[in-house]
Formats: C-alpha cells, structure tokens, sequence
C-alpha cells in the first residue's frame, strides 16, 4: 500500500514537473520570440499581440486579462470538467509572462533576423504544447473555447478554432502591415505540423516481431532485463516446414535497441522486423482515455 502511494505521488510530481517545464518553454517562445516581432499567427498570445496595437496595454497584460476572461467562462460553463492541470497551465503561463516583463523588459527582438526568430516562435510554444497534449493537459486560451463549445454546441470546433486563429493572423496584415503578417501567416500554417510531428516523435514505439526457434533467452531478456510482455504464437515455416515461433513485443526506443541487440548476439538466425508505431494503448503504455 505504501509503495503504490509513493508511485501515485511520484507520478503527480513528475506530471506537474512535466507541466512547468513546458509552460517555462512556452513562455519563452512567446515572450522573447513572438511579442517583440509582432506575430499573430492565432491563439490568446497572438490576439495580445493585435490589441496591444490598438489599445495601450502590453501584449503580456492582455494575454493574462483574456485568459483570466476564459477562465472564468470555463468555470461557469465546465464546472468540474475544468481541469486543473490546464488551469495550472494557463495561471503559471499568464503570470510567467507578467515577471518575464518585469525582469526582462524588451524594446525590440533580440536579433534582426525575422525568419530565425519565427522558428523559434514557433518550435518552441509547438514543442511545448505537444508536451501538454501528450500527458492530457493544455495551455488553456482557445482551448478553453473549444472545451465549452465540445460541451455545449455542435459546432464543428477544429473549424471554428481555425476561424479564429485565421482572423487573428490577417488581422496581422492591416495592423503591423504586410511583412509581419506574412510571416503570422507562414506560422499559422507551420504551428500544427510541428505540433503533430512533435507528439508523433515523443510517442513513437518499436514493434518487434521475432521468428526464431529459441524463444525462451528472448523471452527472459524481454520480462527480466526490459520489464515488458510478449505474445507468443506457434508457426510452421512454409518452405522447410520447420516448427518456428513468433514472438510480438513492443518497446520504447531506447530498449529497442537494446532488444535487437541481445537477438543479433543469443539467437543470430532469428528473422526480425521492426516498425514505427506511433500509439500504442495498453498496460506499460497509454490507456483509454
């Protein structure tokens, strides 16, 4: 009992370090990369960035007042759906930017090169929200909306969603003119795709699938050495008619290698195949959700 408490802590302390570290990279992104260059391509930070050009209030100031704005509404229309992890997300990103204006006050980009700080304005909010994706958690703004409207509407919202980060991004073009908001628009289109590949990347796993005749070394190595299951099938070669076994396993990237490389050694006329998987659900991996 102690020992599944101490697991249940550990893993709560370890997603909470997982959230902070990834709102701490996002707050990066946005402060030093995407305010001081004025890109807009959609989300809370790039309607901050847009208002902080009509109104006199800097886009760190908006950002936190709207996200306080959707939080409240997310309150009201969620209720305990509200999770706590987006709502530790969106205080810790809103009051990082608030200090990071405090401690590191920006009068212009750091460099003057608007292309290398778009790739960065834009690798590093994605990575960081790929982190969020992958453990259940968000950055909250738009979010929010698209909780409340999954919730309470039919509204198509990945449609809608995009809709509003589109509106935002042109707006781009008449307010900071038409440099600015073709690089907004060049990040709104690469934003998702890194976002994707990003999450794709972190949950990639190998997919064995051994044909041998000693299958016990393999197993041992595989339960003992790795701490992973295999499913065992019984085969019958189809040119010699040989009596084979298939064993199916999957594995992270780090102990497939290690894997591979105990078949090559213990079992060298084993025949292997490997493949990418990027989500695997069961026990030792992602559950149903």
């Amino acid at each position: 009992m102690e020992k599944e408490k101490f697991h249940s802590i550990w893993r709560i302390v370890m997603e909470y370090g997982i959230l902070t570290g990834s709102t701490l990279l996002l707050i990066v992104g946005v402060y030093f990369f995407k305010f001081p260059n004025h890109f807009s391509f959609g989300g809370v930070s790039g309607l901050a960035v847009v208002l902080s050009a009509v109104f006199p209030l800097s886009a760190s100031t908006i950002n936190m007042l709207v996200n306080v704005l959707l939080l409240v509404l997310g309150f009201l229309f969620l209720g305990r759906d509200f999770g706590i992890k987006t709502v530790y997300v969106t205080v810790l990103h809103s009051l990082g930017l608030q200090a990071m204006e405090i401690w590191f006050p920006m009068e212009k980009p750091i460099t003057d090169q608007p292309l290398l700080e778009l790739v960065f304005a834009i690798l590093l909010p994605a990575f960081s929200a790929a982190l969020l994706f992958n453990i259940g958690a968000s950055s909250g703004g738009t979010d929010i909306i698209a909780m409340i409207l999954r919730k309470h509407s039919s509204v198509n919202i990945g449609t809608a969603l995009l809709i509003v980060d589109t509106t935002v991004t042109v707006a781009a073009l008449f307010v900071f003119g038409i440099e600015t908001g073709l690089y907004s628009i060049l990040g709104l289109l690469a934003k998702s795709l890194v976002i994707d590949n990003v999450i794709e990347s972190i949950n990639t796993c190998k997919y064995f699938t051994i044909v041998c005749e000693h299958p016990e070394p393999i197993c041992d190595f595989i339960h003992k050495n790795l701490h992973r299951g295999a499913t065992l099938y019984h085969a019958e070669g189809s040119y010699t008619h040989g009596q084979k076994t298939v064993i199916l396993t999957v594995m992270k990237r780090s102990q497939a290698v290690q894997l591979r490389n105990f078949v090559r050694i213990h079992e060298p006329h084993a025949f292997i195949t490997i493949t990418n998987s990027s989500e695997i659900i069961g026990k030792g991996f992602h559950g149903f959700n």
